[in-house]
């Protein structure tokens, strides 16, 4: 009977196992369904599955399905027209982007060129929309507010010297502090400061289009939200969702007050109108000002840092997932054993963006001390979902070892900066930054020493294509 039943297996194995029998586009269909380790886990199996695993256009397709569809066409268009890379090696892409631990910097702007050039400021809005820089607001030397908009086309050529464009519009009124978030060809504001000390609740719509022969338009015009807002108030944090929505967190409201409640936006089909709804968790980030609010993908956000009540500079971390269902707040606790010595995490005043691979690129900031900062670090809290965010699975040092990882900088090196402004291309890969407080030379008049920055850089992701 034990013959029998061996030479049964042996048969079968020789016929091949049923998925062995499925056609290539079958297999490729069930691996997207899978993450990446059960994927490397199937190439190990034999020489057809390792063959098919390592397919280019498979690569591609799981490089679509983690980092969306516009990031690699944006990719594949920034290659266009160059033969070494017609074909490019996904699998290769998607390793080293995983495993980033480099940056590159270049200086955009000249403070000496004949170039009409934003003023500099800090607290300000830098959006990328319609394949422009759009910078509005902000605050600048004296404590007073500034009300232009600047506008510079990119299109597909990351690194060349912008030519800004000033833009007459008038509205929305000067101010800073507020948050702009980019949903398609649209801009939407919220809130803000200006140098009364008068706080804004207004939502603006923008819309940003580049013409070949008259140059960038923008158009704004004050959304109706109906009678339900939140309360006005500026150093808040804001980000898209779903393409479609906005969510705000936090800031400082009348009288100085740190808020820490959560709103989001749903903007109708048109953005003729929206409807604001608070969010109301059970465990919620305290009050604060000065954090990041970054969505890295669908419906979910992550919240890091800023000012909380008794003017602490904060180093904890939030996921909001927004959802038809539910939307809840939950911490990720991770251990600061694991942060290199010597270096200060806490922070206000950062630039916090999702880049290419949905991880988030964290750059400068402030510590309660008020010393800036110049550094990067890639944030990766990928390998968490919401059902593992358990207190008991969230204290594995294995799970969140590689949370955190500091990235070298090179070529240019820009100031130490705190509340400046980052904004990323579709491509992920290319992050703009303006602006922000930066260490000045000591004036009489200024014991502090602070200075207004206007300068643009440009951050590149090192990959080896």
């Amino acid at each position: 009977m034990a013959e029998t039943s061996s030479t049964a297996r042996t048969s079968n194995f020789n016929n091949g196992s049923p998925i062995a029998n499925l056609a290539p586009d079958h297999l490729f269909t069930i691996l997207l369904l899978l993450p990446i380790e059960s994927i490397l886990s199937f190439a190990m199996t034999c020489k057809k599955f390792r063959y098919l695993a390592s397919c280019n256009s498979l690569w591609e397709s799981i490089c679509r399905r983690d980092w969306g569809p516009t990031a690699v066409d944006a990719l594949k268009s920034s290659f266009h027209g160059d033969e070494d890379h017609q074909l490019l090696p996904w699998i290769r892409l998607y390793k080293q982007v995983s495993q980033l631990d480099s940056v590159c910097c270049y200086k955009l702007s000249d403070p000496d060129s004949d170039l009409l050039l934003p003023s500099p400021r800090a607290s300000h809005s830098l959006n990328f929309v319609s394949g422009c820089l759009v910078l509005f607001g902000g605050g600048c030397e004296g404590g007073r507010h500034v009300d232009d908009t600047w506008a510079a086309y990119i299109g597909d050529n990351s690194r060349r010297m912008l030519k800004w464009q000033k833009i007459h519009s008038g509205i929305p009124s000067g101010r800073f502090g507020h948050t702009c978030v980019a949903i398609d060809n649209y801009l939407v504001l919220f809130g803000g400061i200006n140098d009364r000390g008068n706080r804004h609740s207004d939502t603006w719509v923008g819309q940003v289009a580049f013409h070949e022969n008259v140059g960038i338009s923008l158009s704004w015009r004050l959304l109706d939200v109906g009678s339900i807002a939140p309360a006005p108030r500026g150093a808040h944090a804001a980000c898209c969702i779903s393409n479609r929505k906005m969510v705000i967190h936090g800031g400082i409201g009348w009288n100085g007050v740190r808020l820490g409640d959560t709103w989001v936006l749903e903007l109708s089909e048109n953005l003729c109108f929206g409807t604001w709804h608070e969010i109301v968790s059970h465990s919620s980030p305290p009050a604060r000002s000065g954090h990041s609010l970054t969505c890295i993908g669908g419906t979910r956000t992550i919240l890091f840092g800023g000012r909380g009540l008794g003017y602490d500079v904060l180093n904890d971390i939030w996921l909001l997932d927004v959802s038809e269902d539910y939307s809840k707040w939950v911490e990720i606790f991770y251990e600061l054993q694991s942060i290199p010595a010597g270096v200060s995490l806490p922070r206000v005043g950062h630039s916090a963006t999702c880049i290419l691979g949905g991880r988030l690129l964290i750059h400068g900031g402030e510590d309660s001390q008020r010393h800036r900062k110049d550094d990067f670090w890639v944030l990766d809290i990928s390998a968490i979902s919401l059902e593992r965010m358990q207190p008991a699975r969230l204290s594995s040092k294995r799970l969140l070892a590689n949370m955190w990882r500091r990235v070298k900088a090179k070529g240019y090196k820009p100031k130490s900066r705190s509340f400046h402004r980052a904004s990323v291309d579709n491509s992920g890969r290319y992050l703009y930054v303006y602006g922000g407080m930066v260490d000045g030379a000591v004036q009489p008049a200024e014991s502090s020493g602070l200075g207004f920055d206007g300068e643009l850089f440009l951050v590149e992701l090192v990959l080896q294509l």
